[in-house]
């Protein structure tokens, strides 16, 4: 398993009966995570300091209970700054486990030694933007969500990284995709964290298992003639990492290269175990 485990700001301090306990900057958090499926006693006395509860509904959904926690607060990584915000569907407009994957995309950008294109696709918060703008790769960020597009940015402001050159675009990813084969233009590293169900800006509908097969092999149209890596993140329930081996190692065949996918973690204070927190697969060119 990758494991994301050099956070400073962030902290999994413990998990038992389907929620996590976290600490997020100077505020705890309690959040559900369908993975917790162990029952364990809550010995961490920060169950009992927390900041904000997301209490999950029987009908579906849920709704946050706060306890003294501002409306957004920042968190660091690096050389990174992260808004957050507690909001609906229990999220805080981060997901730490990528840090793991942060910190590869930074290392693969910084050791090609050469100038790297980046595409982004459904960005969010930009947490991978930032990690390869601050590398030094130009970024092109493509994410449905409006919303999620000026929050990137703001992110990047924070960050010191207004001037880059990152592309902030609030788009299909798809159609963008297909837009930019039509143009010709290549990408030499491309980011996609797909969700496993979503809607376009036009209301437009997007299932993993029906759609990303497709997708990546439209994408593999768009990679350079020296292409650096291609990174395939899932949080689709029974998606083994193992697929995204054999999804990007059968779309990116003719580029050679090799292909490595695991389940990425967060370290667990109270424990010491790992919490799966999804997969992601890595194709990087041969050496």
């Amino acid at each position: 398993m990758w494991t994301a485990n050099n956070w400073k700001d962030y902290q999994l301090l413990d998990a038992s009966a389907g929620e996590r306990l976290e600490r997020w900057g100077d505020y705890i958090l309690v959040r559900p995570d369908p993975q917790v499926i162990w029952d364990t006693p809550k010995k961490a006395a920060e169950w009992k300091k927390k900041n904000g509860h997301y209490h999950r509904s029987s009908k579906g959904g849920g709704q946050w209970e706060f306890f003294h926690l501002p409306q957004q607060w920042s968190i660091r990584y690096g050389d990174l700054t992260f808004h957050l915000k507690p909001f609906h569907f229990k999220h805080t407009g981060l997901f730490p486990e990528q840090a793991v994957n942060w910190d590869w995309i930074s290392g693969k950008i910084r050791g090609a030694e050469r100038k790297i294109r980046a595409l982004n696709l459904f960005a969010y918060t930009g947490g991978a933007t930032l990690a390869a703008a601050a590398a030094g790769a130009s970024v092109t960020h493509v994410d449905a969500s409006k919303g999620m597009v000026s929050w990137a940015r703001e992110n990047a402001a924070s960050s010191g990284l207004s001037q880059a050159p990152v592309r902030w675009l609030v788009d299909d990813c798809l159609k963008f995709v297909e837009r930019e084969i039509r143009r010709g233009n290549t990408y030499d590293a491309i980011i996609m964290d797909p969700p496993s169900y979503g809607r376009g800006p036009k209301g437009e509908i997007w299932k993993l298992e029906e759609s990303i097969y497709h997708l990546l092999t439209r994408c593999a149209l768009l990679l350079s003639e020296k292409p650096l890596f291609f990174l395939l993140n899932s949080y689709t329930t029974g998606l083994a990492p193992s697929v995204l081996t054999y999804l990007l190692s059968v779309a990116l065949k003719k580029h050679g290269g090799a292909v490595e996918s695991q389940e990425i973690g967060l370290p667990v204070r109270t424990t010491g175990l790992v919490l799966p927190c999804g997969a992601s697969g890595r194709w990087e060119a041969a050496p």
